[in-house]
């Protein structure tokens, strides 16, 4: 509606910009470059972007200020978007966003009543257990946590302060969850191990007597699953970040503030050191380390232990150089297997010239 229309300039107050062009101009929504409708205000957050705005229907732009907006008129660029130059753009842009955006604060509301919590359950101070969450035997929640909707919390796990679990998480018994951590809808955490012995002709299950323990300010993705320990603690450190759709096997140990993207899978006793950064749909194998400040490049296929601070790239992955080396072999493999070819008739030919004609032992028998 019209309340959501605001004039440019006071955009610029709001964030602290300088105008090119008409600061009068209503804006009306906030929009991506590609996206952005008449009236919309939208970003470029490199200045090589710039000439793109032509093509853009959009009223202003947030743009970085450096050198190339300083030498600009303060009329802007001509019959385009009025620029608003901020030293940081993604902050100015986020801050005008939420301008436009309809949010919905979530109040404290306490413990649904339509939520299940065990009598033996021990909910700090300003805990929030939504609708339909369930929270098991001897659990501890603590203080400020929120737990959504449909959260199933099993017996005796132990939840640190603002922890926040989205709806539909799972927590099978005995996980720990550090304070501040973030996991996302989906996620189930404590999860058996894939491990089976073969006893009289059929698979039978290992120990599942461990737990997970994630430290604190872990980030966990949607539909991600970490599996307890065999005997002790699958174990997440601080400050970590996982992707959605991530696959951590048993009795693994993520390092400090790793960075997992999308689709990885780690199999189980796998370790890695801090500030590991494992790029999208990478795989690892079992009982491997990965050394501090690593780096996998997506789709790698880790076969083997990686030293720290390497960069490594493929599958079986080497390091960043090898690989490229190889890569570019590769590419001139047609061109070589057609060489050969070539060679390998020259010698043929080379070879039947050097040859003394065969005299048939037969024909002299008969001389």
């Amino acid at each position: 509606g019209l309340l959501m229309n605001i004039a440019l300039a006071e955009l610029a107050r709001m964030v602290g910009g300088r105008i090119l062009g008409d600061g009068d101009r209503v804006i009306c929504g906030a929009d991506v470059l590609e996206q952005a409708g008449p009236g919309e205000i939208t970003l470029v957050d490199c200045i090589e972007r710039l000439g793109h705005l032509a093509e853009s229907q959009a009223a202003a732009a947030v743009v970085p200020e450096d050198r190339a907006t300083k030498s600009l008129p303060d009329g802007g660029l001509l019959d385009g978007p009025a620029l608003l130059a901020v030293d940081n753009v993604h902050q100015a842009f986020t801050t005008i966003v939420a301008r436009f955006r309809t949010f919905h604060p979530l109040q404290r509301t306490g413990v649904s009543p339509q939520a299940i919590v065990d009598l033996t359950a021990s909910l700090a101070s300003d805990v929030d257990v939504h609708v339909g969450a369930t929270i098991g035997p001897h659990v501890e929640i603590g203080p400020g946590a929120t737990i959504h909707a449909g959260v199933h919390v099993m017996a005796g796990c132990r939840i640190g302060s603002q922890v926040t679990l989205m709806p539909g998480v799972v927590l099978y018994d005995n996980t720990r969850v550090g304070s501040r951590s973030l996991i996302h809808a989906g996620a189930v955490i404590g999860a058996f191990g894939f491990g089976y012995q073969m006893v009289d002709g059929s698979h039978q299950r290992t120990a599942q007597l461990g737990h997970v323990e994630i430290g604190t300010d872990v980030e966990i993705g949607a539909n991600t699953t970490i599996d307890r320990g065999t005997y002790g603690a699958t174990a997440i450190g601080e400050g970590t970040k996982i992707d959605n759709l991530v696959m951590i096997g048993h009795n693994c140990r993520i390092g400090r503030h790793n960075m997992i993207c999308s689709q990885v899978g780690i199999a189980g006793s796998t370790s890695t050191g801090d500030y590991v950064v494992m790029a999208g749909q990478v795989g690892v194998r079992d009982h491997v380390h990965i050394g501090t400040g690593a780096v996998l490049g997506a789709m790698a296929g880790i076969s083997n232990d990686v030293a720290e601070q390497t960069c490594v790239f493929g599958a079986p992955a080497t390091p960043e150089r090898e690989q490229k080396i190889k890569q570019a072999a590769l590419a001139k493999l047609p061109q070589m297997r057609r060489e050969f070819r070539i060679l390998q008739r020259q010698v043929e030919k080379l070879v039947e010239q050097q040859s003394p004609p065969q005299t048939d032992v037969g024909d002299q028998a008969a001389a």
